[in-house]
């Protein structure tokens, strides 16, 4: 299918098909990156308050002198934040100086105690790790977080324009499962890791994936349900081999594009899917940006390298519930 220049939300919103990612962006960087890519016909910059960076995203944003109503901009929720949702949307506001946000994400599903943080691989059983770094919230995981965000967004944070209604970055198998009986309001997109390997996916209506972890399973429970996926880290985040990678590499020559460019492609090609390219260097912000309508053979080609190089960036085990419906990363935890 050729890449689409945006996708509907359900809220009726048009969310850019290609935004830059800032996860890892590092202050100085990032607010030259916000800067440049909104300068050169970027219409979509992702951030979220764990990054740290949220304030120099705000800075680029600034200084690019680009309308605010000309751009989709995005911010999650913080994991110690889901029972103060009302006063960290202010700081998230503030620190992006805005006035109000295009999609507002929870970051992850996993309400952590204040000051907690996410513990290194342990022999400790994951159980314990989630009560040892973990808010109980009752039997659902982050059951009353969605509950907070959306008194938070009827009642808090004036605005030039609505804040879109709350979504999750990263919700995955059992979860998933219970989002229409826990949610008077179903999310809009879903981020996840999509990249050649192992795509992933998120929730306001967005998710994310590579070619190395595509979980198609969750882009089509995510399509029934009118959820956009937002795919992050399609090019494998740090030190991946897709790059170079001999199916990436084929096709990149056969369109004469780099293989960023068919990494992110990849994404862009399919229904329903939004795409967060990151990079602070000025070619490849331009470069990424490039998309390439595929085959559905190229497409397929590139999927099936999950099926010997499967990878995951981002592993959850911290989350402490184990059944985030991540089972390679539970396979890794046994060994």
């Amino acid at each position: 299918m050729p890449a689409s220049k945006s996708v509907t939300l359900n809220t009726g919103a048009e969310m850019p098909t290609v935004g830059l990612g800032t996860w890892k962006s590092k202050p100085g960087a990032v607010e030259h990156a916000v800067e440049y890519a909104l300068r050169n016909g970027y219409k979509s910059v992702d951030t979220a308050a764990a990054y740290q960076n949220e304030s120099e995203v705000g800075l680029g944003i600034k200084n690019s002198g680009v309308p605010r109503d000309s751009f989709f901009l995005t911010t999650k929720l913080d994991n110690p934040d889901h029972l103060v949702a009302e006063q960290a949307l202010d700081q998230s506001l503030k620190n992006l100086g805005t006035t109000y946000l295009d999609l507002w994400l929870m970051h992850w599903p996993a309400p952590m105690t204040a000051g907690s943080v996410a513990p290194v691989k342990t022999q400790i059983p994951l159980s314990e790790n989630a009560h040892a770094n973990h808010r109980s919230t009752g039997s659902t995981p982050g059951r009353q977080c969605p509950r907070s965000t959306r008194h938070t967004l009827r009642s808090s944070a004036p605005s030039a324009s609505p804040t879109s209604p709350s979504s999750t970055s990263s919700v995955f198998s059992t979860p998933r499962s219970k989002i229409p009986r826990t949610s008077s309001s179903p999310p809009s997109t879903r981020s996840s890791s999509t990249r050649a390997f192992c795509p992933l996916l998120s929730f306001s209506q967005s998710d994310t994936w590579s070619s190395s972890c595509p979980q198609q399973d969750v882009v089509d429970f995510c399509r029934e349900r009118n959820i956009v996926v937002t795919a992050y880290s399609p090019l494998g985040s740090d030190n991946s081999p897709l790059l170079t990678n001999e199916i990436v590499k084929k096709i990149a020559a056969k369109h004469n594009v780099q293989p960023a460019n068919i990494l992110v492609s990849l994404q862009a090609n399919r229904p329903g899917v939004n795409v967060l390219p990151k990079s602070v260097t000025n070619s490849r912000i331009l470069s990424n940006s490039t998309i390439i309508d595929l085959t559905q053979e190229e497409i397929d080609e590139l999927q099936s390298i999950n099926n010997t190089h499967h990878f995951r960036a981002c592993h959850p085990s911290w989350t402490g519930w184990g059944s985030l419906g991540f089972p390679d990363c539970l396979d890794a935890d046994k060994e």
